[in-house]
This record gives C-alpha cells, structure tokens and sequence, in this order.
C-alpha cells in the first residue's frame, strides 16, 4: 500500500524579506495560482494563518463543475457551455456578474484538463442541483474532492518547492507611492515582520465562520451554525477594503440544505448523496421538495417545515456511489437498518408512510418520472435495496458570495473600477460570480479556474 502523503510547511524562520508574489491562503485558489504563477518562472510564497492547511476547500465533497469536457464524452455526456452558462445565470437568480461568469464557464474544461496534465485525474461525474446534466467531476475513486484535490496540490506545491509557511497572519498589505502593492506586514511566530512584494494574490476564502461579519450583513442568520473552518473569518476581504478595494454582494449568503447538526461540530453531508438518487422526507416520512433543486429553494422549503429539519433516505445502490458516506457513517451521523421499517422506527419515522413514499419514488426511478414534485435529475437508482439508511439534516450557513470585486483578469477593484496594482483575489473571496445562489460544484471549479488565471495574470503584470 502507497505510503500516505504528509505535508510538513516551511519554518518560519526561513521566511524572507523580499519576494516576486505573495499568496495569502492554502485552499485550492491559492495553492492554483502559486502553482501555476512557479511554472511561469516567478517565486511565490503561500501564507496561511490556520495550522491546518487547505481552508474550506477541504471540506468540500460533490465535485467540480465543467461542461464540454472529455470526461463527460466518456460517459455519453453531451454538454455546452451554454447551457452552464444559463443554468448557472438562472440558479443564481440572474444576479451574477456576467462577465465573471462568461469566463468561468468557457474555462471550465480548460481547468479539468490542467488538473489532469498534472496528474490530478477527475474521470468520474455526477450531478448537483440546478444543473440538467452531469457536469460534477470527481475522482474515479469517488472519494470527496476537497481533501483530495488538496492533497494532490500539495504534491505539485511540494515537488515545485514552492515555500509554504503555516501560522503566518497578514495584518496589513502595503503600497508604493504610485498606489502599487509594495509589500505586506505579519505576524510570525508571534514577532512582526515586513515583507516587500511586488503582487499579492489574496486567496482567503469567504465570511462563513465569521458571527458578527454575518450578523453585520445578514442579521436573520444569527444563530445559524456553519459549515465552515474556523479560519473563514473574512481578513482577505477586509485587508482589501483597507486599500478601497470594492465589494458586492455582501448580504448573499448561501444557506446549505443538508448539514448533520446533531453533534458539537456540524458536518455538510455532499449534495452528491442526492445527486445519486437520495430523497428527503418530513417527519410524517413524506417527500416534500425537489431535492435537486438550488440550495436556495431546498433549504426553504426544510425551514418551512419547522420540524428541526428534514431527513435524507436513501439505500445501498447510493451509498457505494458516495464514498463520503463512509466517513458520516464513521462520525456517527448515519442510521442504517436491513429495512427500511427499522431505520424508521430508529429515526421516529412514520413507517407505513415511509414505505409507500419509497415506493412511489421507486416508481417514478423506473419510469423517470416524478409526478409528485417533477425531478428530472438524479434518477438513476432507486432505493430498494438495503442496507438503508438515514441522516437527520437542517440547513446551516455555509457559503459566502458576496466578496471583493474583481475583474476577469481577476484584478482587485475600486468602487471606480480603477485596478489596484498588483493586487489579485481567486476563489470565495471574490463576490459576484455566483448571484444570489451558488450551484453546488461551482466553488471548486472557481478555484482552480480563477486560481490559474491570477497566476498568469501576476506573470503579465511583473513582465
């Protein structure tokens, strides 16, 4: 068995005074861009103030979006951008900012194909909600994509010996007479020190285990548990408006419909569950949503329940489709019986309802047709087969759209639009891409799209 890959950062000692490019953040968009930014020939250094590395990204389980790939021939997939495009306009309630988006879905399979030049080979799909078709890549393993997609990136990172210091907290970026990004001050081992930089790539995630940021631009979620690491607090955003950085859509915040709270620390369990065929019941064991449409309207629709939350059920055939589930099962979250009478009668559900919800699904699995709510997508296996299984779920905060207002060369902007130079953001630090909903998939996707065009960006602006 292939000895598991350890990652040890850089002592801070060895942390210098002078560097070409500066990435603050180790999630996906940051440890992209520093990767992609060393294979143009620059210097970067990624900081990272939490000891563990890998931010939010690591947390994300369904997979990364793309259309038109090869990937999705393979499995008889036809796809356009255009249809990414318009579904992901319409889940976002057509707020998004179209010029952000256009780019995004024309580089989507671009990115899968990057990834794969590198040997980070996503070759299975499934599907999230809001989308028509199976555009979510993953690994073939099926294992989540977030600890894998991180634990491939810090191969290259390493292999590239690009430096990366962990513990490393960013209190000021710094500018030139000119208004040019000069550099940055921190705090390392608990002595400040300054750094001069000629590009900063922010890189920081988003707002979503941040209180009082969530109480400040949407007081109704006071309250709500997260999903989110500890280190998503925001600082990338605010270290931003410092030097006028522009934001937009604060007040979007993404609530995700199925987070396992039953325990001290919330887990997300992946939309790929239901992607894969999963339904969700009431406590009466009756289906009352959808299940794939957006977050937005499925977490809606739990809260009108006002029962707590909701309950996902689904059997066998889904479960060795979702590897994920071994690990909710592993934490405790999961109730499994060989019927589906004792899951109920486990979970304080309604048997008989149960059953003949199951089996009016199962009905509508064979004939792809779902009556009773009209979901076209994720119907390829029925839930007939045990064991059986059930987690109990209620929406929790866990995605941030709003952020700092870049352009497509993902340069930082002012309220004017003026660029700051030498200043860049990727990933969920940057608002506006995904209007006021995002289409689960699309986080990752926006990671390694964007994450690699800051890093070209950077080699335009320093040559």
């Amino acid at each position: 068995m292939a000895e598991k890959f350890k990652f040890a950062p850089n002592d801070v000692s060895e942390l210098q005074d002078n560097y070409d490019l500066v990435v603050i953040g180790s999630g996906a968009a940051g440890l992209t861009s520093a990767i992609q930014a060393k294979e143009l020939g620059l210097n970067p250094i990624i900081l990272e103030k939490m000891d563990k590395l890998g931010g939010n990204s690591t947390r994300a389980s369904s997979g990364m979006n793309a259309a038109e790939t090869l990937v999705q021939l393979k499995h008889h997939v036809v796809d356009s951008f255009g249809d990414f495009y318009n579904e992901t306009y319409v889940g976002g309630g057509k707020q998004n900012n179209t010029e952000l988006l256009r780019y995004f879905t024309d580089h989507a399979a671009l990115s899968i194909d990057w990834l794969a030049d590198h040997g980070i080979h996503l070759d299975d799909i499934t599907i999230t909600g809001g989308m028509s078709k199976m555009r979510t890549h993953r690994p073939a393993s099926m294992a989540p994509i977030g600890a894998f997609l991180v634990t491939e990136l810090l191969k290259q990172v390493k292999s590239l010996e690009i430096p990366l210091f962990a513990g490393v907290k960013v209190n000021e970026l710094l500018q030139d007479s000119e208004g040019k990004i000069s550099g940055l001050k921190v705090t390392a081992d608990g002595n400040p020190k300054t750094i001069t930089a000629k590009a900063i790539i922010l890189a920081t995630g988003g707002f979503g285990a941040n209180q009082q940021m969530l109480a400040k631009y949407r007081p109704d979620l006071k309250g709500y548990k997260t999903t989110n690491q500890p280190g998503a607090t925001g600082d990338g955003i605010e270290l931003a408006e410092h030097l006028g950085a522009n934001v937009v859509d604060m007040d979007q915040v993404q609530v995700h419909p199925t987070v396992q709270q039953d325990t001290p620390h919330a887990y997300l369990i992946g939309e790929a569950v239901r992607g894969e065929g999963a339904i969700l019941v009431n406590k009466a064991g009756q289906r009352f949503v959808n299940e794939l449409d957006t977050r937005k309207t499925v977490s809606n629709a739990i809260d009108e329940l006002n029962e707590g939350g909701a309950y996902l059920v689904f059997g066998k055939a889904i479960r060795d489709r979702v590897k994920a589930v071994e690990f909710y099962d592993s934490v405790g979250l999961v109730t499994t019986g060989d019927t589906l009478e004792a899951v109920a009668k486990d979970t304080g559900l309604d048997s008989d309802t149960l059953l003949q919800t199951v089996s009016t699904w199962n009905k509508a699995v064979a004939n792809h047709n779902d009556e009773a709510l009209e979901r076209t997508t994720g119907m390829d296996r029925s839930i007939d087969s045990g064991p059986f299984n059930i987690i109990h779920i209620a929406p929790a905060v866990h995605y941030t759209m709003g952020g700092v207002d870049i352009n497509t060369d993902t340069e930082v902007l002012k309220d004017d639009k003026s660029v700051i130079d030498g200043l860049y953001a990727c990933g969920e630090i940057v608002g506006g891409l995904h209007g006021n909903n995002r289409i689960g998939g699309n986080s990752i996707a926006e990671t390694i799209i964007f994450g690699r065009q800051s890093g070209q960006q950077v080699y335009n602006y320093l040559h």
